[in-house]
């Protein structure tokens, strides 16, 4: 989308005459863009995160959760799963001793 914002829509201005109902969609695609690309490098994070058992990993996954139950039909499926997984104090407890025995060996 970032991309696609930075071709085709800056020169849409002079394609269709009308600089005024088009000078909004450049600005706000790009903006979309970057959204969608932080994102998914935070995804990509969380994920790096969870599988060495970085402490920090399963706040962000439960941020990512919480964000992603707005997608609707399967981020709202993989959100909930996420959160019932886990936002459990259980999880907590379970993951942080997943966490103390990464670092000890």
């Amino acid at each position: 989308m970032y991309i696609l914002a930075n071709t085709l829509f800056v020169h849409l201005p002079e394609m269709s005459g009308e600089r005024a109902a088009t000078a909004w969609l450049h600005p706000f695609l790009s903006f979309i863009g970057i959204v969608v690309i932080v994102k998914a490098a935070a995804g990509f994070l969380a994920g790096w995160g969870l599988l060495q058992r970085e402490p920090w990993a399963r706040m962000l996954t439960i941020i990512l959760a919480f964000l992603a139950l707005f997608s609707i039909p399967f981020g709202t499926a993989l959100g909930i799963y996420t959160l019932w997984v886990l936002l459990p104090a259980e999880s907590d407890q379970e993951y942080q001793e997943h966490v103390q025995r990464a670092s000890a060996a």
